[in-house]
Parts: C-alpha cells; sequence; structure tokens
C-alpha cells in the first residue's frame, strides 16, 4: 500500500511560510454556529487554479527541495500543482484545545504536520501502479469570516505533464490527535478543479500508521476503476474489513458482524441474564463487532460498556457535534423529568401512580412537581435540598413537557372509538392493521400449549355490532378489519405476567368500515394461556352502552394500545428499521467501494444509524433498560423482538406495496402510485408513503439505469454481487436460506432493492418515529404497559372498581415514574437534530459527490418531486372529506412531509435513521 513514511522534523527559516496573502477563499455558502451541518458545501479555489488554460503551468528546472514535493525528472516541462484541504475544527472548545490548535497550526505552518498524496489515474511504469507525487501543507491561513470552525491548508506539488489526472489522494496526520477532513480540492492539472469529498476523521499516525485513501468524486464500477487507482481500491476495501480479531478501539473504521451479545450483564446478576439473539433459538440481524471480552460468568455474553464510556461504532459513524449536544440536551431533559418524579416516589412508600387525571396535566402545566410537593422533597435533608435547588434553577422549560398534539385540540379526543381506530390507520403505529377475509379466526400456535385454535369472536356476536349487515356482506365488501396481537404475544403471557406490575393479554381487534368513511372498533378478544379450569381462556368485550360496560371497553381498549405500544416499540420501529438496516450499513461499508454509485447512492442513507443503534443497546433494550422497565414484556421484551423475527420479517415484505398488499390493504392496480390501489382511500399512512415510495423508485430506477446501461452489468459487477451476499449470508445470517430473498441480476432487481432500503431508512423509520411523542406523550393514550388486569364479578376489586373507575382505569397504567421515562425518551427520540439532513435535501447532499450532470439533474427532479408531494399532503390535510386528517380537534396527518424544522414537529423525513 502506498503510505506516507515519517521524516525528521528540521526547522529551518525559510520553512515558516506564511500563505495569508495567497488570495484563499471560500466560494460557497457555509452555515454558522448552530445549524452548521455534516456537509460543509464548501469549495476552495485557489487564485489562478481554476483556469483549465496554460497559465497555471510553468517550466521548472530544478525542483524545489523545501516543499517536499516529487519533481519531473524531465526538462521538457512540468507542471505546479496545488492541493487545498479543508479541515473543520470543534465549536467548543477547551484551553487545552486552543493551545493544542495553535501548535498544530504550527506544526502545519513550518510543513511538518500533513502529507498529502496524489495518486494518478495513470500507472506508471516502473512501480506498475499509480502515478504519484506528495508533499507536506504548509502556511498559515487566515480564517474564513463567514465561519470560524472551517480552516484550509495548502500543498505545492511539481508534477510531470505526462502525471495524468489524480484519481485518489492518500492523507497522512502527523499530529498527535486526529482532525476532520472536510474535502481536498486540487488545482492546476487541465481538467480544472478536481475534487475530493471526505468527510471523515483523519487518524494520527501514532493510532494508525496507513495512510487515509479519498477517492474523487467520480463514481466508478468496479470494472471502470482508473488503472491508476485499482490497488487502492481493494486496499481501502480490505483495511475497512479488518481481520476479525481483537476488540476494537474508537479511533478504528472497521465494520464487521457479530450477533446481539451484550445485552444481558451476568456478572452484575442472575436477574440481567439476557439469552444471546443471532442464533437458531433466538435468531436476528447481525450488528457491528467491538470485540470485547467475554464476561466472566458467561463466555458467550460479551462484557458490556456502561455509560458514560462509549460503545464502538466505526468513527465515521459517530455524532458529531451538533448531534452530541442535542442528544445530551436530550439526556439531561429525561434526567430532570425522572430525578423528580423519582424523588417523589421514595416520599411514598412505592412508586406512585396517577390517581386522577389532574396529575397527568400538572406535568404539562406545572412540571413534575407542585410547588408543595418540591417544598417536601427540599425539606427531606440538606443533601436531597441541594440537588433540588441545583435542579429547580435550571429552568420551567427543563422542567415541565411540552403538550402532544393528541391532547393540544381536543383534550378528550383519546377517549372516542373513533380517534382510537383513527391512530390505527394514521398514527404512530399505522403498519399492523389487515384485511378480515374469513371467519372463524385461526391462530397458528400449538393448540396441545395454547388450546383451540378458534378464536372467542364468533359470527354471532360480529352480526350484533353491525346491526343490520351480515357478517357474509360485510366480508364481501372489504369492510371487516382486524389488530391481531394473539400469536405474537400469546406465548410469552405467562412470562410476563409473572413480572411484578405487570399483567397483559393478547389480543385481537374487530373494526368495521363504516359506508360514511369512519373506522370503528367493534370487538375486542383479550386471551390468556389455557388452564385446566379454564381450557379456552378468551374474554370477549364490546363497547355497550350502560356505565360499567363503557368503563370495561375503556379498559380493554387500554390494553390494546399497550400491546400496539410494544409491537410499535419492540417490532415495528427497533427491529423492522433499526436493526435490520444496520447489516446494509456494514455490508456496503465492507463490500462497495466509496466510489461505487451503489454506495455513493446509500451514504446519506447510513448516516448516525450505528451510534444510535449502538446507544440503544447502552440503554434502551438491554436487561434493565427503559424498554424493560417501562413496556409490558419486561425482561422478555428483545424475546418477542426476536420471535417476531423469526416469525413474519421477510426483505421482501418490507417494500411498501407488498407490505399493503400482504396486509389486504391494497391491491395491485399499476396506475396508482406504488402500483397498488388503497382499500381504505382515508389512510394518511399509506396514501402518504405510497407518494414517497413512487417518488424514490423514480429516481432509484433512473439512477441505475444510468450506471448499469450494458446488458448483464449488474451481474457481472463483482462488488455489488459480494454485497448482496453478505447482507443475506452474514447480515441476516439466520435467515440466509429462505426462499424469498430477491435476484440481484437486473436492473430491476437492484433498483427494487435499493428502493426498499432507502424507504426504510427514511420514510418508514420517519413514519413510526417522529410521532412517539405526539401520540404517545399522554400516557392514557398509548400506555406501554397495564399493571391491572381487568375486573370481573367475583374479584376482590370489583366493588372498588364500580365506586370509582376512573381510579381503577388511572393505577392500571404505568406508574408515574415509568410514564414521565417513557414520556422523557419519546421527547429525546422525536426530536430532530439541527444538523438533520433530510430526503428533499439530497440534491444539495449529492451535488458535492458527483461530477455527472445527469446525475445531479436526477436527483434535482427528486427534490421538485418531494416539493410538489409536500403540496399535495397540505392539500389532502385541508380536505374535509378525508376525515381522518381533517375534523374539529383532529391534528393533521404530518409524518411523512419530506421537510421540518429542527425539534419535536412531527414532521419532516430525514434520509437515515438518525436517531
Amino acid at each position: 500500500m502506498l503510505t506516507a513514511q515519517p521524516r525528521p522534523i528540521i526547522l529551518r527559516r525559510s520553512d515558516i511560510i506564511n500563505f495569508a496573502g495567497k488570495h484563499h477563499r471560500l466560494t460557497s455558502k457555509t452555515t454558522p454556529f448552530p445549524g452548521f451541518r455534516r456537509r460543509l458545501p464548501i469549495r476552495a479555489v485557489i487564485s489562478g487554479g481554476d483556469n483549465k488554460t496554460s497559465a497555471a503551468e510553468v517550466v521548472v528546472e530544478k525542483a524545489k527541495e523545501d516543499n517536499g514535493s516529487l519533481a519531473s525528472s524531465s526538462k521538457s516541462g512540468s507542471i505546479n500543482v496545488k492541493a487545498v484541504i479543508t479541515i473543520r475544527k470543534k465549536m467548543k472548545e477547551r484551553l487545552t484545545d486552543k493551545i493544542e490548535d495553535g501548535w498544530e497550526s504550527f506544526i502545519n505552518g513550518i510543513g511538518r504536520g500533513i502529507l498529502i498524496q496524489l495518486i494518478s489515474e495513470e500507472i506508471d511504469p516502473a512501480t506498475r501502479s499509480g502515478k504519484s507525487a506528495e508533499s507536506f501543507v504548509r502556511g498559515w491561513l487566515p480564517k474564513p469570516s463567514n465561519n470560524p470552525y472551517i480552516v484550509e491548508y495548502g500543498a505545492d506539488f511539481v508534477v510531470p505533464r505526462d502525471f495524468g489526472c489524480p484519481g485518489a489522494i492518500l492523507i497522512s496526520n502527523f499530529h498527535d490527535k486526529e482532525f476532520f477532513l472536510v474535502e481536498s480540492v486540487v488545482h492546476g492539472f487541465s481538467e480544472g478543479p478536481i475534487f475530493f469529498r471526505a468527510d471523515t476523521w483523519i487518524p494520527s499516525r501514532k493510532d494508525n500508521p496507513e495512510s487515509r485513501i479519498i477517492f474523487k468524486n467520480q463514481a466508478y464500477l468496479p470494472s471502470q476503476t482508473p488503472p491508476g487507482i485499482k490497488d487502492l481500491r481493494r486496499e481501502d476495501l480490505l483495511s475497512i474489513r479488518g481481520n476479525g480479531k481483537g476488540e476494537r478501539k474508537l479511533h478504528e473504521r472497521i465494520y464487521d458482524y457479530d450477533v446481539y451479545n451484550d445485552l444481558g450483564n451476568p456478572n452484575k446478576s442472575e436477574d440481567t441474564v439476557r439469552p444471546v439473539l443471532g442464533n437458531e433459538d433466538w435468531p436476528y440481524p447481525r450488528r457491528c463487532r467491538t470485540g470485547r471480552p467475554p464476561t466472566k460468568k458467561d463466555p458467550f455474553t460479551e462484557t458490556r460498556v456502561e455509560k458514560p464510556h462509549p460503545v464502538y461504532v466505526p468513527r465515521d459513524e459517530t455524532f458529531e457535534e451538533i448531534k452530541q449536544n442535542t442528544f445530551s440536551a436530550g439526556r439531561l431533559k429525561a434526567v430532570l423529568h425522572n430525578l423528580i418524579p423519582l424523588i417523589a416516589a421514595k416520599m411514598s412508600s412505592s412508586d406512585i401512580p396517577f390517581t386522577n387525571f389532574s396529575d397527568i396535566e400538572k406535568l404539562y402545566n406545572e412540571g413534575v412537581l407542585s410547588k408543595e410537593e418540591e417544598q417536601k422533597a427540599v425539606k427531606m435533608n440538606q443533601i436531597l435540598a441541594n440537588v433540588m435547588n441545583q435542579l429547580l434553577t435550571v429552568g420551567d422549560k427543563l422542567l415541565k413537557y411540552d403538550t402532544p398534539a393528541i391532547i393540544k385540540r381536543d383534550r378528550f379526543a383519546w377517549l372516542r372509538d373513533n380517534e382510537f381506530a383513527r391512530q390505527i390507520l394514521a398514527g404512530v403505529n399505522p403498519v399492523n392493521i389487515q384485511l378480515l377475509e374469513e371467519l372463524p379466526i385461526l391462530s397458528t400456535l400449538d393448540p396441545a400449549i395454547y388450546g383451540p385454535p378458534e378464536s372467542a369472536i364468533t359470527r354471532e356476536i360480529l352480526e350484533k355490532e353491525l346491526h343490520r349487515t351480515t357478517v357474509e356482506q360485510a366480508i364481501k365488501e372489504k369492510r371487516l378489519f382486524i389488530l391481531d396481537y394473539h400469536d405474537m404475544l400469546l406465548p410469552f403471557m405467562e412470562k410476563m405476567n409473572s413480572l411484578p406490575g405487570r399483567k397483559a393479554y393478547a389480543s385481537r381487534t374487530i373494526l368495521y368500515y363504516t359506508e360514511t368513511g369512519i373506522l370503528r372498533p367493534i370487538v375486542i378478544e383479550l386471551s390468556l394461556p389455557p388452564t385446566p379450569s379454564s381450557p379456552s381462556n378468551k374474554r370477549i368485550f364490546t363497547h355497550g352502552h350502560d356505565a360499567t360496560t363503557y368503563w370495561i371497553w375503556k379498559l380493554a381498549k387500554a390494553h390494546v394500545c399497550s400491546n400496539d405500544a410494544g409491537v410499535h416499540q419492540l417490532v415495528n420501529h427497533w427491529l423492522r428499521t433499526h436493526a435490520s438496516m444496520e447489516p446494509y450499513i456494514i455490508a456496503t461499508h465492507r463490500q462497495l467501494s466509496s466510489m461505487h454509485p451503489v454506495h455513493k447512492l446509500l451514504h446519506p442513507h447510513m448516516r448516525y444509524t450505528m451510534e444510535i443503534n449502538a446507544l440503544a443497546r447502552q440503554s434502551l433494550i438491554n436487561g434493565g433498560g427503559i424498554i424493560e422497565a417501562c413496556f409490558s414484556p419486561g425482561k422478555y421484551a428483545m424475546e418477542i423482538s426476536s420471535a417476531a423475527y423469526k416469525s413474519m420479517w421477510r426483505f421482501d415484505m418490507e417494500a411498501l406495496p407488498a407490505d399493503l398488499i400482504r396486509r389486504g390493504m391494497a391491491v395491485e392496480d399499476p396506475s396508482m402510485p406504488g402500483g397498488v390501489k388503497l382499500l381504505i382511500e382515508d389512510y394518511p399512512y399509506a396514501a402518504d408513503g405510497l407518494l414517497i415510495w413512487s417518488a424514490i423508485k423514480e429516481m432509484v430506477t433512473s439512477y441505475v439505469d444510468h450506471y448499469y446501461s450494458q446488458t448483464n452489468s449488474v451481474k457481472s459487477d463483482v462488488e455489488l454481487q459480494s454485497w448482496w451476499d453478505e447482507i443475506k449470508n452474514k447480515g441476516h445470517h439466520d435467515k440466509r436460506n429462505e426462499p424469498w430473498w430477491p435476484n440481484l441480476a437486473t436492473n430491476d432487481d437492484l433498483s427494487g432493492i435499493l428502493t426498499t432500503m432507502i424507504w426504510v431508512a427514511s420514510g418508514q423509520h420517519a413514519a413510526i418515529n417522529f410521532g412517539q411523542y405526539p401520540f404517545g406523550g399522554y400516557p392514557p393514550n398509548r400506555p406501554t404497559l397495564m399493571r391491572k388486569s381487568i375486573p370481573e364479578e367475583g374479584d376482590p376489586d370489583y366493588e372498588k372498581f364500580l365506586h370509582n373507575p376512573e381510579y381503577t382505569f388511572l393505577t392500571s397504567l404505568p406508574t408515574q415514574l415509568q410514564a414521565t421515562k417513557v414520556m422523557a425518551v419519546q421527547d429525546t427520540l422525536s426530536t430532530h437534530s439541527a444538523d438533520e439532513e433530510y430526503i428533499n435535501q439530497l440534491n444539495d447532499i449529492h451535488r458535492l459527490s458527483f461530477n455527472d450532470p445527469e446525475v445531479q439533474e436526477l436527483f434535482k427532479r427528486f427534490s421538485t418531486k418531494l416539493e410538489e408531494i409536500e403540496q399535495i399532503i397540505h392539500q389532502r390535510n385541508k380536505n374535509i372529506k378525508l376525515k381522518n386528517r381533517n375534523g374539529a380537534g383532529v391534528p393533521p396527518y404530518e409524518l411523512l412531509l419530506p421537510s421540518s424544522p429542527p425539534g419535536v414537529t412531527g414532521r419532516g423525513i430525514p434520509n437515515s435513521i438518525s436517531i
């Protein structure tokens, strides 16, 4: 590999050169803090270096020894060229950082800090590799006035006239610490300025002696790679893959696979032992390998890293500064929201429940503690008083929750049946409703273990609720739908209900789509595993009209919502977007060169995902984490996620049209967006999602056809075929033998695969993530667990229920501590960072990575299409005929609007799973 070797530092007076008069400038807009985005649209231009004329060419008789460049041995002439590198500095610097920056500027100034090697696309006959030239950057450049966090350095080269066009640069960092390289631009060649977009951390040679390879902004299929950089293409991929051994260091960028073996902590206690996910018993997608040593008590479980220590992810996958600040602010809010209720809980014998609706409303109006409760807490002891005083001086905004969208317009909407049903189509989890196609409803579970397969929902029960319509007529007209969590949850019911403070049922909910276009729930079935005394342990609930039935029906709906919240978080959100996307990201880096057109296309859709997944393993989905503490499945949460992966996850069904057809919510229709026609036109998630899906598909198809214009070019692309094989056989190893994996032989195959991946990372994740706080921030609307069974006549608590049903309902919900924990986390997960990159910005993002006008025009058309879609969605939300997105107190459906400002907005489609 072409690596730079360290040179002795010899300081001469002539070495100290000031470049301030060299007319360096920034020509593109930059964004100051706090909106400082990752992909800074910076284009450095050296005066005189942009002309494609011979003005930049100079005949050199003798190479200048002190500029460290490779001089031409030919007296016929050489050319002077200049490389300008753009480096991003920290926004928040300590005094020591500023001192180090000053020293680094000095070292760069004298030409001993950063070495650049230019590698030509042409072969040097002597070395049989790309021609090369090298030079240290030198000089002190003035800070650009429009962005104090960007600095530039220049390096001068003298190269032969026949050097050819540079296809790669190699960067070596001789400083003691890493730096963030935004871009390098090479001036002086006849082709004009040549851009090398980087957006990467360059480690110190003390940490990694190999030079970092940066390819120019040109997409090449493997067969089209210029001969001078073919070896670098292969070497770069080899360095990224690593050798699968040892513990990874934070400065590395090694991508490899491992199972989920770090969720439990056997060293801590028996109660924190968790099964390894990623084997025959518990199949699961693979995560990024960290190589940490095994625990002492279980050789198959990896030692955990607890906060505040970071979990390894490849260096370029980590949050950047603005994102870190946003996430840290969210964590502070979570601490404040959780600590104060914890203090309140300690003041009583146990964690306190909500006992009336005023308790909940205080969270938004007064804060998590009333003044009276604050004074009680302060009086407990002096230490606690000091803590409280510090917290209470932070400010009211941190101590109060924002009013969630679900109650902002109508405080009582959540109580109504039509709102319960509306959220199944237009809420945060609109992906589980299915068409009911036949009766009886049958379970696929083993009847020897789980009892008779027939549901207790009979034709007679349904027809009582359908009034004048027969079941046969309703099924024929496709008006009956089901929300079915029976088979997914019943195998776990016994274990879940053995946990303290948990009472759950496996549920089925039948809904009827009325002639007026309203979906309403008509029957709920709640089931428990059979017992000797009750072989068919199923209870049926209908809404009824008397007071007692009304409250019982409300409790039944709350249990359904609790199941829905758990399936949403563990299956649809975590498993189907976060966990399933990580193997695609790892394989893309390991098998596709950064100059491969598919890598370039997917790159914006991989941002921050591995980091947020690592943080989730650290404190959300781990043993004893937030999900276990606050959701019904408790310590069995990830087992349910694994079981769902085993029974239902299919790559081919993650495509939106295929998923809708599978659930019976749409039928094929080539004339409609996405090629399908919806059974329920007013299905906001699906209607808006199909617009986004179609736009992505159109863009991806054009992109694939542009790069794969030759017959069999997809099949003959060795990197692409290795990529797809690795996704199937390593990334989703436990599903490797499934027959439903798509083939990868044609342009259509590739377009379908890439469209699915981009949809999952962007539109699908946005639809089921950014509504978490708007819908879940009011605990009665989406309780994450239920603590009491539904009372029956003869139960000890039945009389208490009749006397005070509101108390029974509220004390069945999560406790105040559980609820506020979830609310704080949902608030963080629903927040857009100030540096978020949205799908409608792909044109600007890709403009910095492609020099192909046709490709740039393609992304420009895509951005224009998304602007049109945004206007269509706005018009739909104003249509009074669409009752699931318009009406008195009804919040508009905006989760699939492409753009958004920062914060909790309930809208916006980021390019990637970034939170």
